[in-house]
C-alpha cells in the first residue's frame, strides 16, 4: 500500500487552528476595531449544543454573528462556547471546530469555507478548507475555489 500526503486533512487542521487562535485572542482582548465574525455551522453535528428552539428553526445549518454583543466566550482545543443575543434572548451555544462550515470576517474580507467530500477510494470523509471572499460566504453560494492571486497586492 502506498503512502500519500493527506493535504486535505492537514489544511483542515491548520484552518481550525487559525480559528482557535483568533477566538483565543478575542476572548482575552475583545474584538479589535471593526472586526466581527459570521460563523456558519452544522446544527446536526453531534457535539453542537444549542437551544431546542434554535435547532428546530435551523435544522441543517445556522449562521451566528459575533460583533456588538457576546458574552462568556470560552475557547478550548475542541471548540468554543459563547452566549449570543437572539431577539433580546441570550442563548448559550457550544460549537466544535469540526462543525464550522464557514468563518468570515467581512471587515477585512477574510473567509474560510470547510467542505466535506467523499473520497473515491471509500475512505473516511475528508474536509478541505478553501479561502473564499466575503460575498461568497455572505450569500452561502454553492462553492468556488478562489485563487490566492486575487488577494495579493500588485
Amino acid at each position: 500500500m502506498s503512502r500519500t500526503i493527506d493535504y486535505g486533512n492537514l489544511m483542515h487542521r491548520a484552518m481550525r487552528g487559525l480559528i482557535q487562535e483568533v477566538l483565543n485572542d478575542v476572548s482575552r482582548h475583545g474584538l479589535p476595531g471593526d472586526h466581527h465574525f459570521f460563523i456558519t455551522f452544522d446544527t446536526m453535528h453531534p457535539d453542537v449544543e444549542i437551544a431546542d428552539w434554535l435547532s428546530d428553526r435551523y435544522p441543517d445549518e445556522m449562521t451566528v454573528v459575533m460583533q456588538h454583543w457576546y458574552d462568556g466566550l470560552d475557547v478550548t482545543d475542541e471548540g468554543f462556547s459563547v452566549t449570543l443575543n437572539f431577539g433580546e434572548n441570550p442563548e448559550p451555544l457550544y460549537i466544535p471546530y469540526d462543525a464550522i462550515r464557514t468563518f468570515v470576517d467581512p471587515s477585512v474580507e477574510f473567509g474560510l469555507r470547510f467542505e466535506t467530500q467523499t473520497r473515491d477510494d471509500d475512505e473516511a470523509e475528508d474536509d478541505e478548507a478553501d479561502i473564499e471572499d466575503e460575498d461568497d460566504a455572505a450569500e452561502k453560494s454553492a462553492g468556488e475555489v478562489v485563487s490566492l492571486d486575487s488577494f495579493r497586492k500588485h
